[in-house]
């Protein structure tokens, strides 16, 4: 986030956008109206704490195991001189999805806020949310991150939740940042070590303290957010997850503190192809890490040889989000990384063997993006076409000129980019190109606000990925996606891909340990055209945790020949006869031989 000011104007932005209501628009706003209200509280008292401008995140999870996707949103509220949430009035909070509970024969989307019976009213200055079976009983826990202490809220199965942070061994102790005061931001669950234990990685900011609080100035002298640059950066942490419900800190064991960074979004994945599970941390105004797993309990940043530490000039950007998936249809995970307004937004195509070439340019993915400031973001199928699409939330972290004098000068709108494929269903990142659809996504991508995490799951399970976006002193939104509640006109159809395609969403189990088979990977065999591969996971995007469960988009044709999965040890099975348009459960060791 190196706070880069060029002559681009807000206006100027929307202006370029053309942002106009689509006649039948792809997303819909539906927050309020579901029960989700809720709005952030960053503090500002004209102090200018960094912290204020970053937060929050959000997860998407079905905590009660009912079929639906419940919410958690994390609050921030005020700072005192100490560092510490100074009012407790404001919570995070749990909504439930009340989408299987029908009225009258009849269901609707609707939430309510069971925050004080689940036991999660968290009275920090949160920042994000890691989500995982961490204990292996078969529900999803919870892990909030924090400027100051983190919180592991361990589902009881019950509808409620136990904070079992010390006692797991997650209390942050870390003197030489002061104690309690360490700033984290995103985390992952990944079983790193291939022992059937879901173990934690924490990426760290910044040594900020509101008693070390600098004062910093834009271009024109007013008082403004500092850059990064200002503060030490932090190291990260991973923790290994000893099996009995705690976990032991080896960051300096595996090598995660060789290199610092002031780390704000992590993404999972196995990068150079080997089998394990490596690490991507997106770092502000510092280079990238790239963690590749060395199968012996430690891991090596190959970030400098690889190509996705720092743009094609060698110099680091502002990364805040990160997107990691197979967006070119290849086999491999790609990287996709919102940064600073002036610097565009990096595509990091990868090879296959964990090397990246930068591919922003020839994509069509730099220009649109070179007058936003990005934070959450993710590859998802919006129109089920089989190819994976871009989001982008945006927000400022410096004064937006045109902006001056308003009571909050941040606000950006949101991007949407389609995935236009490859001519013939012929894989290769060579063909692939992407084509901007902000203008045409609707009404709810055209009002400017200061966006920051993002999560991503079919929140209404009727057969396509929805968006939920937080806003930093502004309401969550959430985008519920229309492609497949309606039958699109034809002006529509044809730019988001003709009329609605087929999909398929997949839920994975196992027995035993990671039940959810995280860092599994699962492949769709098609007739004539690539085998789509995705991967179990609810890290990437910005301090915000995504459905685990696999929605794949399939086109115009519903036959599939068979699913892959790959499970997190390396084995495999194969299921065919698999019908589309529905939501499966595949189970370990049940494939027909």
């Amino acid at each position: 986030m190196t706070r880069v000011l060029v002559a681009f104007s807000f206006l100027g932005a929307c202006s370029v956008l053309n942002i106009l209501a689509a006649a039948e628009p792809l997303f819909i706003e539906s927050a309020a109206s579901v029960g989700l209200n809720f709005i952030h509280e960053n503090g500002a008292a004209g102090k200018y704490y960094m912290p204020e401008v970053m937060g929050s995140g959000a997860a998407l999870f079905d905590y009660d195991n009912d079929g639906d996707l419940d919410v958690y949103l994390v609050q921030w509220g005020s700072l005192d001189e100490m560092g510490r949430a100074s009012n407790p009035a404001l919570t995070s909070r749990l909504f439930r999805n009340e989408l299987n509970a029908s009225v009258d024969g009849k269901r609707t989307l609707r939430f309510t806020n069971v925050t004080k019976q689940a036991g999660v009213g968290l009275e920090r200055y949160g920042m994000g949310t890691a989500v995982a079976d961490y204990d292996n009983d078969g529900d999803l826990d919870l892990f909030v991150t924090a400027f100051g202490p983190d919180t592991l809220y361990r589902n009881n199965g019950d509808g409620t939740f136990t904070d079992v942070t010390s006692a797991a061994g997650l209390k942050k102790t870390d003197a030489a940042a002061g104690a309690g005061l360490i700033w984290s931001s995103s985390a992952a669950f990944l079983d790193y070590d291939r022992d059937g234990d879901l173990d934690l990685f924490v990426a760290n900011y910044l040594d900020f303290t509101p008693a070390t609080n600098k004062i910093c100035y834009d271009p024109v002298g007013a008082r403004d957010y500092c850059t990064p640059r200002a503060y030490r950066p932090v190291p990260d942490r991973l923790f290994r997850n000893e099996g009995n419900g705690t976990f032991v800190d080896v960051s300096d064991a595996a090598g995660i503190t060789k290199a610092d960074g002031a780390g704000l979004g992590v993404s999972t994945g196995d990068y150079d192809g080997d089998g394990w599970l490596d690490l991507y941390v997106a770092n502000d105004a510092t280079p990238n890490q790239l963690w590749i797993n060395q199968k012996n309990g430690t891991f090596a940043d190959m970030g400098p040889l690889s190509g996705a530490a720092v743009n094609a000039s060698g110099n680091p950007e502002g990364s805040m989000g990160i997107a990691s998936g197979d967006y070119d249809a290849d086999g491999d995970e790609d990287l996709f990384v919102t940064n600073i307004v002036g610097e565009t937004y990096a595509l990091y195509v990868n090879n296959g063997r964990g090397d990246f070439d930068d591919q922003r340019v020839r994509v069509g993915l730099a220009q649109p993006t070179a007058a936003f400031t990005g934070f959450g973001t993710e590859w998802f199928d919006y129109d089920n076409d089989g190819w994976l699409d871009l989001f982008a939330a945006n927000g400022a972290v410096n004064i937006i000129p045109a902006q001056r004098g308003q009571r909050v000068p941040f606000r950006m709108v949101n991007q949407l980019f389609r995935n236009l494929g490859t001519a013939g269903g012929a894989s290769g990142a060579a063909a692939v190109r992407f084509a901007d659809m902000t203008a045409k996504a609707g009404p709810a991508f055209a009002t400017p606000e200061v966006n920051r995490g993002a999560a991503f799951g079919d929140v209404d399970n009727d057969g396509d990925v929805d968006v939920l976006v937080t806003t930093n002193a502004g309401p969550v939104r959430l985008l519920l996606n229309q492609v497949s509640q309606q039958a699109l006109p034809a002006s529509t159809a044809a730019a988001a891909g003709g009329e609605r395609n087929h999909w398929l969403r997949i839920y994975l189990e196992q027995p035993g340990r990671n039940r959810f088979a995280f860092g599994a990977r699962v492949g769709i065999e098609r007739a004539g055209k690539p085998t789509l591969w995705r991967r179990v996971r609810t890290d990437g995007s910005y301090l915000s945790s995504s459905d685990h469960r696999l929605h794949i988009g399939l086109g115009a044709s519903a036959l599939v020949y068979a699913v892959i999965v790959e499970w997190p040890d390396g084995s495999r099975e194969r299921w065919t006869d698999i019908q589309s348009d529905r939501g499966i459960t595949l189970r370990r060791g049940t494939a027909p031989r």
